[in-house]
């Protein structure tokens, strides 16, 4: 089939400068959401339309499997198909999808295609308790025979409850007739998509409609407030979802998930936790409150505990993380590795066994097994233009306060004294150590303040 997505609204109800189809709902742009169904489906062709203006769309979407045709004035959903009518496949039917409609479902589209059949238009409907704003159905002993605008209904129109999504698959050879002859004769002055429902039935084409599994599937996007919304909708989903598979969630209510997580079994997570890009929680993990973990990796029976900060990690199994630990992009750790709180973890690998209990930075090193850092250890590896590398071997012990200058290597078994700034290699086995001597200066005085 050829697909659609009208992507051109200019979202005034925004009030952002940010076109509304790339406002984010878990994390990714709402036409991102509409693009994976629509891909999901197999298209011949896929076809954004996007407005003036709205030129982002084009950079931020881009993709080789899309087409972009400009809607230079926003004239209605009618006008905004026209655009699309050069690029679009006669020998496949259309599907007309809306860019600002992100929870649309795979399953209730492959749905919509089979009952429209290629030869019938198909409309996809929804039923509402308050269907206020929405064009109605309006049908005559079954079967649909018109839409009506909300500003264009009369008082039995207006109180049908079954209302149009917007959503249509019609065969592609009349579809292009009945746009062409649109008119703008309305209460809004644009070009209805809705008006080929009279176009087909007056060549004698059959109008046919489906229900999505959900009504939200169906609910749009004017405001922030409705974005809102539909998040929360998408949240509670996959809240679902997860519980569903086995996953404990202290309250369902208090997850976010902005883009893959896959948990194995007996997983537990507190509340306030995000996850974000592709994240991965072996069997038996376990995330306490107020976590972001983005595109990381946790092993078995690993613990991170409150307000950590992951993001492109590795966590090998059993490890216990935090509180307030962060682990940047490149963090790899062993099996049963520590990394306490206000302790920092950037580009290195630290081996099995090895800890770093608190208020530590490790960056741009390669740390062995068994290895204790002390607090306030730190490896200096930026000079001001390059970075350098740290190599910590097995067994060693780094005290408190220690400031390791890369490039530089700490052997095996070695001791880095307490205090000691590193600037050469430690043989391994010995002990390092250097300070300053300690001076006492007996009857000394503070300075006081000097009178006004």
């Amino acid at each position: 089939m050829n697909i659609v997505v009208l992507a051109a609204g200019m979202g005034k109800r925004m009030y952002s400068s940010v076109p509304k189809v790339l406002h984010p709902l878990a994390g990714k742009p709402m036409l991102a959401h509409v693009l994976d169904s629509a891909r999901a489906l197999n298209p011949k062709k896929l076809v954004v339309v996007y407005g003036h203006g709205g030129e982002l769309v084009r950079e931020r979407m881009a993709a080789d499997d899309l087409v972009f045709v400009k809607q230079e004035k926003q004239l209605g959903t009618g006008h905004a198909v026209l655009q699309a009518v050069p690029e679009l496949d006669d020998t496949v039917p259309t599907l007309v999808l809306y860019g600002d409609c992100p929870l649309i479902d795979q399953v209730s589209l492959e749905r919509l295609v089979s009952t429209a059949g290629g030869h019938q238009l198909g409309v996809l409907t929804v039923e509402l308790d308050d269907p206020t704003g929405y064009g109605r159905i309006i049908r005559e002993d079954g079967r649909i025979v018109r839409i009506v605008e909300q500003k264009d209904g009369n008082e039995a129109e207006l109180a049908v409850k079954e209302v149009n999504t917007g959503i249509v698959c019609a065969p592609t050879v009349p579809l292009k007739r009945w746009l062409a002859s649109l008119t703008n004769n309305n209460a809004q002055g644009e070009y209805y998509l809705t008006d080929i429902i009279g176009r087909a039935l007056a060549d004698g084409i059959a109008v046919v409609s489906t229900h999505p599994d959900n009504i939200w599937e169906a609910m749009g996007v004017n405001s922030k407030p409705q974005l809102a919304e539909l998040e929360r909708i998408h949240q509670r989903n996959i809240a679902a979802g997860l519980l569903a598979a086995g996953v404990t969630l202290a309250d369902p209510a208090r997850i976010d998930v902005r883009g893959s997580l896959t948990c194995g079994r007996d997983v537990f997570i507190d509340v306030n936790c995000v996850f974000e890009g592709d994240v991965e929680l072996g069997d038996g993990v376990t995330v306490s409150p107020n976590c972001v973990i983005r595109d990381s990796k946790i092993g078995a029976g690993a613990e991170i505990r409150g307000f950590c900060h992951l993001e492109g990690a590795n966590v090998g199994a059993g490890s216990l993380i935090g509180p307030y630990a962060r682990l940047r992009p490149g963090a790899d750790l062993g099996e049963e590795v520590h990394i306490g709180n206000f302790v920092e973890v950037k580009n290195s690998r630290i081996a099995a066994q090895s800890k770093a209990n608190h208020l530590a930075y490790v960056g741009d090193s390669s740390v062995g097994e068994r290895v204790n850092i002390g607090a306030g250890a730190i490896t200096c590896n930026y000079d001001g233009a390059n970075k350098h590398r740290t190599v910590i071997e097995d067994d060693v012990f780094i005290g408190t306060n220690c400031e390791l200058v890369a490039p530089v290597k700490v052997g095996a078994g070695a001791t880095v004294g307490a205090g000691t700034t590193l600037t050469r290699d430690a043989p391994a086995g010995s002990l390092v150590v250097s300070r300053v001597k300690q001076t006492a200066i007996a009857g000394w005085k503070r300075p006081t303040k000097n009178k006004k």
